[in-house]
């Protein structure tokens, strides 16, 4: 029995695919409260070099999740924002944090015995 929504090249992977990143949700979720500049974001989120947020952050641009607004002034200013696609990641973001708070323990569990070996 084949499920449609799963096969190789079905487009419920897409969001799979786009969620892949390491720092991918943690980016999409610290942008939900607003727009923020880019040393906002990574003093926010901590632990995420310069340069990884800055591929994330073209990344999730290209993929149309947040918009790069760069203003004219003296500094320029960049900030990047959600756009509504990204705003859309926001659900099962947090149903991703609802089960990593369930389960977490168990999957840690796993991996410390798949390490100890039998």
């Amino acid at each position: 029995m084949d499920d449609p929504e799963f096969v190789a090249d079905c487009q419920t992977r897409l969001g799979l695919d786009l969620l892949s990143g390491t720092w991918t949700g943690v980016v999409l979720w610290t942008l939900q409260s607003g727009p923020l500049r880019p040393r906002d974001l990574q003093d926010r989120i901590g632990g995420i070099s310069h340069k990884v947020l800055t591929e994330t952050l073209r990344r999730l641009e290209h993929n149309g999740l947040v918009v790069r607004r760069r203003y004219a002034e003296a500094p320029p200013r960049v900030e990047y924002e959600l756009t509504g696609a990204g705003r859309g990641m926001l659900e099962p973001l947090s149903a991703l944090g609802r089960w990593t708070e369930r389960y977490a323990a168990d999957v840690l569990d796993a991996q410390e015995r798949a390490l100890s070996g039998p």
